[in-house]
């Protein structure tokens, strides 16, 4: 259960004034999300110790954690924009809510986020003799910084967001070669079939997609993002950055893996690249 599912359920189990405080928060979570203890206190007419001892019950460390907690809860984001949000929000007030949905969801993906499977991803990856980074609508967008992460990298990359191209790709997959599907929900059925045809042609299937999905079940190793946000309704806004996030850090296992010889070559490709940009103002260039 997210904070306010078990706020709901001990209802009937808290004080007198700790019920109070619980009431508060129900009726306006964004506001308690907001608040300082003294003033979640004073809108529930009860003392500070109150609200310390209501956050202990529900078996957070304090405060502050059950605040974090709560933005967690808040996290899914209102109807094609976040959760959050409501009708006259000004922009300090709904750019404040997005950024802080957005860092609670990524802790909570830091938090949930299994090494081990990240660790044997990494290994895939740098034993991979080719590797394919694979998304629709948005997930489409993160395949494609995948694959602007790792072009640079000593191994052949592809991408395309064309399903006709994709379905091609793994059909004339081989062993050796890794297939990295992305899809927040796992649920989408081309994504789902891509998994089986690349695994029906020996090749290694690796989902970045939320817990327990239909295409985590498919792949041969699944990196799940438990993000509590509901596409299907929603704009992708958190599990977007968690999976843009996740990519950065299987390219930065990547690069470690490799080596400081691998690391040499990349400082020799970005050195390549110096001439492609203008100086940065102020910046006196001394060579000759």
């Amino acid at each position: 259960m997210n904070m306010l599912e078990k706020i709901q359920s001990c209802l009937e189990n808290l004080s007198k004034s700790e019920r109070k405080v619980a009431v508060v928060i129900l009726d306006s979570p964004t506001t308690a999300m907001h608040s300082s203890i003294a003033l979640l206190a004073k809108a529930a007419g009860v003392s500070e110790p109150t609200v310390n001892r209501f956050c202990h019950r529900l078996n957070t460390k304090g405060f502050p954690d059950f605040k974090l907690q709560l933005a967690q809860s808040l996290a899914n984001g209102t109807p094609y924009v976040s959760r959050n949000v409501e009708q006259e929000d000004s922009v300090e007030s709904y750019s404040g809510k997005i950024f802080e949905s957005a860092m609670a969801g990524l802790d909570r993906v830091k938090q949930s986020l299994d090494t081990s499977a990240v660790n044997r991803a990494v290994d895939l990856l740098t034993q991979s003799k080719k590797i394919a980074f694979f998304g629709l609508g948005a997930s489409a967008a993160v395949a494609h910084d995948a694959m602007n992460k790792f072009f640079r990298f000593n191994v052949p990359v592809i991408y395309s967001d064309d399903i006709v191209m994709q379905r091609m790709s793994c059909m004339n997959s081989n062993e050796g070669d890794v297939m990295v599907l992305i899809s927040h929900t796992g649920r989408t059925k081309s994504m789902v079939e891509l998994a089986r045809l690349a695994r029906e042609n020996d090749a290694t299937v690796v989902a970045i997609t939320s817990p327990d999905s239909p295409l985590a079940r498919e792949a041969t190793l699944a990196l799940t993002l438990d993000v509590p946000e509901d596409t299907d309704i929603y704009m992708p806004m958190v599990s977007r950055l968690a999976q843009l996030t996740l990519i950065d850090v299987l390219a930065t296992g990547f690069t470690l893996r490799r080596g400081a010889k691998f690391r040499d070559n990349l400082k020799r490709v970005k050195d390549a690249l110096k001439e492609s940009r203008l100086e940065k103002e102020g910046q006196v260039n001394i060579s000759h």
